[in-house]
């Protein structure tokens, strides 16, 4: 923030902005810890009041539960809404609409309680444990995370249409070696097949039956430890970069303070 939007600012908006949007002062600590607790115990109200026998149980609980936590969240998306020094920008950043989703479907739910009309909106219930992904920007090991997979993104994409490609040539292969009569009724379930296999998930709803066709499936689950270790390996490397960049900054300070 500059000097100039700082001085256009009330001292309690800018105040409210040092506490919610700045960890580095005793006030911003404590607001993020008891945000994270928020969050923590939201998403486990809101997975236990998914069990059937301990909703039926302490149902009255979990719902005013559900409204206190949504006026929690509530009252801090308009605050960050408030102080922010730009409202829209935050309103259409990641953790904005982070923010707005796990908010905003706790709010439907409050305002059309069973509804005969409105059922479908029982599923954005589920959306509710979004709000677990808040906790990713106190963390500064989450942001290294992100940067990582940022970094390496593009390394990924190519590796994803190579495997796209490898995966439609072998299931191709597949079907010619296996055939309708076999279970490979087409060159789209071979292709199902080769993801399943070469991913070592290995279903098992359809399996080659000819001893070439085996061996080819061999092939491909071997093949498939090999090429999962490929992604990981780019974000290892680009989550290391990250690290010892955002590690050499900390030294410094640190010396410098020693020094001092």
């Amino acid at each position: 923030m500059s000097a100039t939007e700082n001085t256009r600012r009330s001292p309690l908006k800018q105040k409210c902005y040092t506490i919610i949007f700045e960890a580095d002062t005793p006030a911003g600590k404590g607001f993020d810890l008891l945000l994270i607790l928020a969050i923590l115990f939201s998403v486990t109200a809101t997975s236990l009041d998914s069990v059937a026998s301990l909703h039926e149980r302490y149902l009255q609980l979990f719902s005013g539960l559900e409204i206190f936590f949504t006026v929690v969240f509530g009252v801090e998306y308009l605050l960050r809404l408030w102080c922010a020094p730009r409202p829209l920008g935050y309103a259409k950043s990641f953790f904005g609409v982070i923010d707005l989703i796990g908010w905003l479907p706790s709010v439907m739910g409050l305002l059309f309680p069973g509804s005969e009309v409105l059922t479908t909106f029982r599923v954005i219930r589920v959306l509710r444990v979004f709000r677990v992904l808040k906790m990713g920007k106190y963390l500064k090991e989450a942001q290294v995370l992100a940067q990582a997979l940022r970094d390496s993104s593009r390394k990924i994409l190519v590796f994803l249409f190579a495997v796209l490609t490898l995966v439609v040539l072998l299931g191709s292969l597949m079907y010619l070696i296996e055939g309708p009569t076999h279970g490979f009724t087409s060159i789209p379930v071979s292709v199902y097949w080769a993801i399943v296999t070469l991913t070592t998930v290995g279903y098992g709803d359809i399996s080659p039956q000819t001893p070439l066709g085996q061996f080819f499936a061999s092939m491909i689950m071997i093949l498939g430890y090999a090429i999962l270790a490929v992604p990981t390996g780019i974000v290892s490397a680009a989550f290391v970069r990250g690290d010892s960049k955002a590690t050499i900054p900390e030294e410094r300070g640190n010396k410098t303070a020693n020094h001092s």
